[in-house]
């Protein structure tokens, strides 16, 4: 069944999250705000996709001080491309590694000759260099299309990028899964009428992920397993092809499903 994978990234592919919000703090110092997004802040706010979309959000009381919303919407982007070059710099100085078993996964999908593609609201540039500090140079050509917010600006849980993906993909969608780490992205993939797996962390493992296909606290590995928080692991320890396959399958209507020969 299984013939393709679409990854999230932030907090999917890396526990980015964490990075993302010193980041903002680091910035907003900058520019002389007092804001300070603490954990349990940050939290909350990730409830909005998109950083730009955050500080919008979050500083709503702010537009009074500008001519009109254009000089608003200015300093908003501004301050938010500040911050992604903040965030780059911080992943180049080696902040931040891949989760548990995402670059297992990723290896033994290639290996099998599983497509892969990203489907992310971050910017290209997030996702770059997080992936260059982490993979092998050329690791652009392991995915056949990189779906960003630059590409296809309506955010998760909008479905468009994920939409976007799967037109490059040109797959049926019982052949696809999604991998996840919040509530706006398995609607985002659920509403793309995706399999998705969730893999939460300390920012979302609270969130309600209702329709998942599989929700575990990682990928695992083999020496450090997954505990499962919802649905069903068919005996596996590890998010890996098997396990990915066994639900697209348990997902199928059963005429889709693989037949099984039986035993003389």
């Amino acid at each position: 069944m299984l013939q393709a994978i679409i990854f999230d990234v932030d907090g999917t592919l890396a526990d980015t999250e964490e990075v993302h919000r010193l980041a903002f703090n680091a910035i907003f110092e900058e520019f002389g705000l007092d804001w300070n997004w603490t954990p349990e802040l940050y939290a909350e706010l990730l409830a909005i996709s998109g950083g730009r979309e955050r500080i919008t959000a979050y500083g709503n009381d702010l537009r009074g001080r500008f001519a009109d919303a254009a000089a608003f919407d200015d300093f908003v982007l501004t301050m938010h491309r500040a911050k992604t070059r903040k965030y780059a710099a911080m992943i180049s100085e080696g902040a931040l590694r891949l989760r548990p078993g995402i670059r297992r996964l990723i290896d033994e999908a290639r290996a099998a000759g599983i497509r892969l593609a990203i489907a992310t609201s971050s910017a290209r540039g997030n996702c770059e260099a997080l992936l260059d500090n982490n993979l092998p140079p050329g690791w652009r050509d392991w995915f056949e299309t990189i779906q960003t917010c630059e590409s296809v600006p309506a955010k998760k849980p909008s479905p468009a990028v994920y939409a976007a993906a799967l037109a490059e993909l040109d797959l049926d969608l019982a052949h696809v899964i999604a991998l996840e780490d919040t509530r706006n992205g398995l609607l985002a993939a659920s509403a793309a009428g995706l399999a998705t797996v969730v893999t939460t962390h300390r920012f979302t493992r609270d969130h309600d992920f209702t329709g998942a296909a599989l929700v575990v606290d990682s990928a695992g590995e083999p020496d450090a397993p997954f505990t499962v928080a919802a649905g069903n692991a068919h005996g596996r320890r590890v998010v890996d092809l098997g396990l990915l396959d066994a639900l697209l399958v348990e997902r199928a209507p059963r005429a889709l499903r693989p037949r099984v020969r039986a035993s003389a």
